[in-house]
């Protein structure tokens, strides 16, 4: 069954494309959900008013996250762990822990926007992509200590 995606879907498409899906994956998932319609003329352009639409809003949202970027980039943010003499964490910094380090500097992001491939769990310093649209990404640079030592 071909449907036309509303919204960005993982590992499908991106909104306003055209794919083809299972049938019961089209009337079980994307439909109720409203991630996806079926196609109809009226459907294809109705689809085509939303991209434009979805187009300019992304537009002017990408000066506001091109000064969020160049800010993060500027700064350095460092979190404090119980660590063994080796250097490795007790515990672990994950995607939560650095939207608070940001948050903490009056920087709000989504969970979803940092990239980590796996949790920090050894001290040292890092640089972690935070992805604002598809080619606009900025590096947020964090040094992870052994509590009691103090940089940043």
């Amino acid at each position: 069954m071909e449907v036309i995606l509303r919204q960005d879907v993982p590992n499908l498409g991106k909104r306003g494309d055209l794919v083809r899906v299972k049938r019961g994956y089209a009337r079980n998932y994307l439909i109720p959900k409203q991630l996806a319609m079926k196609v109809t003329p009226g459907a294809r352009k109705q689809v085509e008013i939303e991209r434009a639409a979805h187009e300019r809003r992304l537009a002017r949202m990408r000066g506001q996250h091109e000064a969020i970027a160049a800010r993060i980039e500027s700064l350095s943010f460092t979190v404090a762990g119980k660590a063994s003499e080796t250097g490795k964490l007790y515990g672990s910094v994950g995607e939560n822990e650095v939207v608070r380090l940001l948050a903490a500097k009056g920087i709000e992001i989504g969970r979803s926007q940092v990239v980590l491939e796996d949790h920090i769990k050894q001290v040292g310093v890092y640089h972690i992509p935070i992805r604002f649209q598809q080619d606009l990404m900025a590096q947020a640079k964090v040094w992870v200590v052994a509590e009691g030592d103090e940089r940043g």
